[in-house]
This record gives C-alpha cells, structure tokens and sequence, in this order.
C-alpha cells in the first residue's frame, strides 16, 4: 500500500519508519527544512511544503495513496490535509493532541475515518508501566469510557462462573474474552472462566472499580484506584 503522510516530527517520523518497516510505500510532506533533511537522511522521499495546501499534496502524488495521515503538531493543518485527502478517495487519520476538548475530538471525528491521540496512548503505556498486576489499560475511548483488560485470579469472585452467568454493572460491556495463553475472541455464553483467562471490558470510570471487584478480587485493589484515581 502507499501512504502520504503529513509532518515528519516524532509522530510522523515514526509512523513512517514502521510502515516501511512492513514494506509499504511511504511519502512524507514537511515544511520545516531541518525535518525535511533529517527525513531525506533516513531514506524517505519527502515534498517540501505546507501539507495543508492541495497543490503540495499533489506533488505528494496523494491520487495515487491509499491514504493520508496527517500527524503534524498542527490541527488546522492536519484538518486541511484531510479534508483534502477525503477529496482524492483517501482515507484519512487525523492527529489531535491532548490538549484539546473533547467536543472538538468528536467535532473532527466525525468528518475524518480515524482519529489519533498520540499523547493519550503514550499516558495509557506509562499507566500500565506503573499499575502492572490484572488490570491493563487498552485505551481511552472518550473523557469517561475505557477499554480495559482484566485477568481472573484465583480470588475472583465469578472463578468457574460461566460468561452468560457473569452481571456486571450497566455502564459496562464484555467486548472480549480469551483462555490463558491464547488469542482473545468474541465471547461465548458458554466460555467458563477460570485463573489466568482475560476479558477486554468498555466501561465507565465510575463503575471501573465495581467492575475491577467482581472480575479481579481484591488482589488488584491499589491498581484500580489508581486507575480510577480514587485514593
């Protein structure tokens, strides 16, 4: 596949790296020169310019892409290039970083197919760094839902329980489950669950350490409240 991607800065950078990495054709566009040599150095072909213009996209030959991603530190650029990039049939990942609102996040959302947080999956790495035990952070899918993954333990209070057996609280969700040791599934009623086996649950913060409860036990304890950022 060919890939035209916006700012070659930390984000875009290596972004690009990894899809070459899997043998996919990669064009950068970069208006900053000492980016445009540092990305030219490590092999890339890169078009000098704004990428919020259609003319510089064009050079990046963006008909030919199959899609554009615009990771810039910019947002009125990085929604240009999109915008644009919907107009050639592309589609279009847009980067947005922390710092913005979540109305805007679901602003942009909805005129782009996917949008980025680069700052938000580098916290929900650190956080797992620092919970560590039964509870891992998978992401972070508005201001109060996330994506989490539990592992039943041996003081799980559902251990031996059945998946159709299993209540948990309304603001929550199964969305995966997989034996120990094995791929993660949709889950079935009939899937018994047992020490070591992992579920993925959407839930929301207020809920989460219900959640933790009746999945986890209490070994967990501290990680979920400072998950949930209860003292």
């Amino acid at each position: 596949m060919r890939f035209v991607i916006i700012g070659s800065g930390r984000v875009g950078l290596r972004t690009a790296r990894v899809l070459r990495e899997e043998g996919h054709e990669v064009t950068l566009v970069e208006r900053d020169a000492n980016k445009v040599e540092r990305a030219r150095n490590d092999g890339f072909e890169v078009v000098d310019g704004d990428g919020g213009r259609e003319e510089i996209l064009e050079e990046a030959d963006l008909e030919s892409a199959d899609a554009l991603g615009a990771l810039t530190g910019d947002l009125n650029v990085n929604f240009a290039a999109c915008m644009v990039g919907k107009h050639y049939g592309c589609r279009t990942v847009l980067r947005i970083d922390e710092d913005y609102r979540e109305d805007i996040y679901r602003k942009f959302a909805s005129d782009v197919d996917e949008v980025v947080y680069p700052e938000r999956l580098g916290a929900i790495g650190a956080k797992n760094a620092l919970l560590g035990g039964n509870i891992r952070a998978i992401a972070d899918i508005a201001q109060s839902l996330q994506v989490v993954e539990l592992t039943i333990t041996d003081e799980s209070p559902v251990k031996g329980y059945s998946i159709s057996e299993l209540s948990l609280p309304a603001d929550s969700r199964i969305l995966a489950f997989g034996k120990a040791d094995e791929p993660m599934d949709i889950p079935l009623a009939d899937d018994s669950m047992e020490a070591g086996d992992r579920l993925a649950v959407l839930a929301d913060f207020d809920v989460l350490e219900d959640v933790r409860q009746i999945l986890v036990g209490d070994a967990s304890r501290a990680s979920a409240q400072a998950m949930t950022g209860g003292n």
